[in-house]
């Protein structure tokens, strides 16, 4: 495997690894990716927990089409509009509804969960970016 996931102790507890060391060859970014099918609609409008979920499939997409899987995944951030810290149930209720369904990590690699004004469309409430790394 290209990445190799740790929490060092000391580090407070979360429901992601705090460190991943890549030691692959290839780096992939996936551009941020939001709750649209592929032919660009709107999926479960004013649902954040459905809009993770359905981001979180698109990013499962992106890689694959350069050989890699949410294993290789080195990093993720989640951009969400209008966040406040009640939100973080339905944000991770969308990240438990597709845990098996995408083989997510567990703890999930480490994240950053970056609270915006808004986002492109006043209906995107999620945006989720994805490094991967690949041998």
């Amino acid at each position: 495997m290209a990445v190799q996931l740790s929490s060092p102790a000391g580090l407070m507890p979360a429901p992601y690894h705090h460190v991943s060391v890549a030691t692959g060859s290839r780096l992939v970014h996936v551009a941020g990716q939001v709750a649209r099918d592929g032919d660009g609609r709107a999926m479960a409008y004013g649902d954040l927990a459905g809009q993770v979920a359905g981001a979180l499939r698109n990013v499962g997409r992106a890689p694959a089409g350069a050989g890699a899987t949410f294993a290789d995944v080195a990093q993720l951030r989640f951009y969400v509009a209008r966040w406040e810290p009640e939100m973080m149930a339905d944000l991770m209720a969308g990240i438990e509804a597709v845990l098996g369904d995408l083989a997510l990590p567990q703890p999930l690699p480490p994240s950053s969960l970056i609270g915006v004004d808004r986002l492109y469309e006043p209906d995107v409430l999620v945006e989720v970016e994805a490094t991967a790394v690949v041998e």
